[in-house]
């Protein structure tokens, strides 16, 4: 692998592997480290430029994250972002950083930047931008320090937040904001100016050698053992088994899982999709009971999904026992591992069914630093067809997950399975399916009172999410036409079980993309 010359020190945020991801977007190799390796990397390999990222916890608090003094005395450029920035004034300042409500700010903020100040990192930017904001304290000042004397460079609510401070001498750079987020509109200018342009750093990521680095760094990792993995039918992990059955041929042995919670007709479109891929694909259906016993015992999210994630272990554990495994790969994506707490100190959002699964085998994720959009373009790279590159993600618990509130039951997951793939034929209809990232349709397990011929009926209600995103770790809402939206409701009706039909347009966050 080429050079790594940016360390990104990661301090707890939900999207420090997003800046990993938008340099990568705009051709820089880079590494996360927590705190307490970070000085001793970079005494060894001598980076160009230090990111601190955001994180939850506050600078004053007695266990926030210990970042180094000692990465100030090499004297390469660093930005902080939002934590990054406030541990900046902090070391400076004791009293610089905001504990009062004023400062806070959640969700999108007009970005001004000051006049008469010639800041490198917003060249190309003119006088302000739309940005995303996600934090509890703020910079009450720009702190004079021994070293570093601060001067503002951007602010926000007519002067009263600052949004960015800089010690241009020191190349020490802070912004309050989040660049590295698809809803802040700076077109990766932020990161790039800092990289490029501050830091001094060459383009050493090439997209056209991802395939290969996976490929060899997973053949690596095996030696002469066998591996197992499940296809879910999904873009990532069908993708992964695609780039991966050429390299390690019968080292790796395929399968899928019907668990009951799958979408309409998804066996054999997963088995179509396999033989196009020529992966060697085996069905395994005996546990579909198995799964819907023991999920429709709660109705609460996390337990689950800790259920499906324990059939599912075993059923894993089963299929390697037969084939003699001593690893697993699987399709796990940074936003999996984000989202269950396995980056960093990121905060648990969500287990994950095949994140830290511990059944004894030893785990491969060759996708872990990777986000979706990314995968997709390896599918399309591979040479896979639309059919599976532009395919909406499904989560591995499936349907189990779209039936809120209520036991999961077999004609309960019938009657989602159903809603599901009329939906769908809608919006393709309409050509609207390939413009939305992800569409959800959940049964929400409160029965409403509504009138069908005449008399009066007591059913459930439905949800239609849909969403677009770049990532997944932030998304917004996918608004439908109204005569789109009047079709798919009344489509949904002619059920005799449902009565209502509800649309969320959620932002995430607050909101998850899923429901539970």
């Amino acid at each position: 692998m080429a050079n790594v010359e940016i360390l990104i020190i990661d301090l707890g945020s939900q999207y420090t592997q997003v800046i990993r991801r938008s340099l990568r977007y705009l051709g820089f190799h880079s590494t996360i480290l927590p705190p307490h390796k970070s000085l001793e990397w970079i005494k060894e390999n001598k980076p160009k430029g230090v990111i601190l990222s955001g994180g939850s916890a506050s600078v004053y608090d007695t266990d926030a994250p210990k970042i180094p003094k000692e990465i100030l005395d090499f004297k390469i450029p660093i930005l902080g972002v939002c934590y990054g920035m406030q541990w900046l004034a902090y070391i400076n300042d004791k009293n610089s950083v905001h504990k009062v409500k004023e400062g806070k700010s959640y969700g999108p903020v007009k970005i001004n930047f000051e006049k008469g100040t010639k800041s490198k990192l917003f060249e190309g930017l003119g006088g302000g931008i739309n940005a995303w904001s996600s934090h509890g304290d703020s910079v009450a000042y720009a702190p004079k320090g021994s070293a570093q004397n601060f001067k503002v460079t951007a602010t926000s609510r007519s002067g009263k937040v600052i949004e960015a401070m800089e010690c241009a001498p020191e190349r020490i750079y802070a912004v309050q904001f989040h660049p590295e987020v698809e809803q802040t509109e700076d077109e990766n200018i932020i990161l790039n100016n800092f990289v490029l342009n501050i830091c001094g750093c060459k383009k050493n990521y090439f997209k056209k050698d991802v395939i290969k680095e996976i490929g060899e760094n997973t053949k690596k990792i095996l030696g002469d053992k066998t591996a197992i993995i499940g296809v879910s039918g999904g873009v990532d992990s069908t993708t992964l088994a695609a780039i991966l059955t050429p390299v390690l041929g019968k080292q790796l042995k395929a399968f899928i899982i019907d668990t009951g919670g799958m979408r309409k007709g998804e066996i054999k479109k997963i088995q179509d999709i396999a033989k196009r891929a020529k992966i060697n694909l085996e069905v395994i259906e005996k546990y579909k009971n198995k799964f819907i016993k023991s999920v429709g015992k709660t109705i609460d999210a996390e337990e689950k999904r800790a259920k499906f994630r324990k059939v599912y272990g075993e059923v894993f554990l089963s299929v390697a026992r037969s084939y003699g495994a001593t690893h697993m790969v699987q399709g796990t994506l940074a936003t999996d591992l984000i989202e269950s707490g396995s980056t960093g100190k990121s905060a648990l959002i969500k287990t994950h069914h095949n994140v830290g699964l511990n059944l004894g085998l030893k785990e491969i994720m060759p996708l872990a630093d990777f986000f979706k959009f990314e995968v997709r373009e390896m599918a399309r790279m591979f040479g896979l067809d639309e059919l599976l590159a532009g395919r909406q993600p499904f989560p591995g618990p499936g349907l189990y997950l779209r039936i809120v509130g209520v036991p999961v039951t077999l004609e309960l997951l019938d009657l989602v399975r159903e809603a599901d793939h009329e939906v769908t034929e809608i919006l393709k209809k309409h050509k609207l399916y390939n413009k939305i990232s992800q569409t959800i349709v959940a049964l929400l397990g409160v029965n409403t009172v509504g009138v069908k011929g005449d008399g009066r009926v007591y059913g459930y209600s439905f949800a239609v999410r849909t969403v677009e995103t770049v990532d997944f770790m932030t998304v917004k809402g996918f608004y439908l036409p109204k005569e789109v939206c009047e079709e798919i409701t009344s489509t949904l009706v002619r059920h005799p079980k449902i009565v209502r039909v509800f649309y969320d347009w959620t932002t995430k966050p607050p909101a998850t993309t899923e429901f539970e």
